[in-house]
């Protein structure tokens, strides 16, 4: 009687697995290679040779030559440098608690189901899609004391009102802040109203049966569920007071003297005004070590904690 051999089916073998891995993600490599080239040649390349410049004694053109931490002795003796440095300690401080705090009660006001809540969303969220240049001048002649809110008062018969916080050399940063905080705290409650409207309307209805009232609800329960979101919200309102520029010059071009320099805007005269290409990196490179502190805790918490987790 003849024999019937069964064999089995084979199985594929890992290196097979790696194989169709390999050509299934190769393309894609591929297609992306230009853009990792231009990342690496272009972004973080600039980054160190701007990072080089602020060690020599660069002026109108670069030069190769080595000063050590020169520049950055001047920069620190540079009154200002150290009027735009206290300058964006203010306004980052205001702008990003004002942006957190208006934006926190905007959500929570379109998540009670507001009608017309699409409307509100427009409204609320429409002048964070316009640039700072715009804010910046609509800002301008609101609150000029010629032109705008000033002069709209007193025409209407208040001879005695005066806001002139533009032209106050005092007072000029925090019309800045309020322009700042006009264009911010709409994306702050977009950010916000995404994360309120992921709390689980159990928690909302224990509470009722509790009798807890409904402001220590948000407090105590809601907050501190919405962490992730205030993180991300904090990082994103935080690398945008670093490179704060535009709205500055749009609307005060740093005055009245120096009362709204900013480091940025600081980097940019010394660059192109000024003539003082060491200088101008050094205060260049202070700014990226700011947002590198601010990014790597975020980065770290956010993608390299939780992969150390799993494993």
């Amino acid at each position: 009687m003849d024999t019937i051999s069964i064999r089995a089916p084979s199985m594929p073998s890992g290196g097979t697995k790696t194989q169709r891995r390999v050509k299934t993600r190769l393309p894609a490599a591929i297609a992306l290679l230009p853009t990792a080239l231009i990342v690496l040649v272009v972004y973080i390349g600039c980054m160190l040779w701007t990072v080089r410049l602020s060690f020599t004694s660069s002026t109108l053109l670069p030069k190769l030559d080595w000063v050590g931490l020169a520049q950055y002795s001047r920069l620190f003796a540079n009154d200002r440098f150290l009027t735009s440095a206290s300058n964006i300690i203010i306004f980052g401080t205001l702008f990003i608690s004002g942006c957190l705090i208006i934006g926190f009660l905007l959500a929570v006001f379109i998540d009670q189901n507001v009608r017309g809540e699409g409307l509100f969303r427009t409204i609320f969220l429409y002048p964070y899609a316009m640039s700072f240049v715009v804010t910046g001048v609509a800002w301008q002649w609101f609150l000029n004391p010629a032109l705008g809110l000033q002069k709209l008062v007193r025409d209407m018969g208040f001879e005695s009102f005066t806001f002139d916080w533009l032209v106050n050399q005092r007072m000029a940063i925090y019309t800045i802040v309020i322009a700042g905080l006009w264009h911010g705290a709409g994306l702050t409650m977009a950010i916000l109203l995404a994360g309120l409207r992921g709390v689980d309307k159990d928690l909302w209805k224990a509470a009722r049966v509790d009798g807890i009232p409904t402001w220590r609800v948000y407090t105590s329960v809601v907050l501190p569920l919405l962490r992730p979101m205030i993180v991300t919200a904090v990082v994103l309102l935080t690398t945008g007071v670093v490179k704060l520029y535009d709205l500055v010059v749009a609307m005060t071009l740093g005055g009245p003297g120096i009362a709204t320099e900013v480091p940025a805007k600081f980097v940019m005269d010394h660059l192109f005004e000024r003539n003082n290409i060491g200088l101008g990196t050094a205060a260049a490179t202070i700014m990226l070590i700011t947002v590198v502190s601010i990014l790597a805790p975020w980065v770290y918490v956010r993608y390299v904690r939780p992969q150390g987790r799993h494993a």
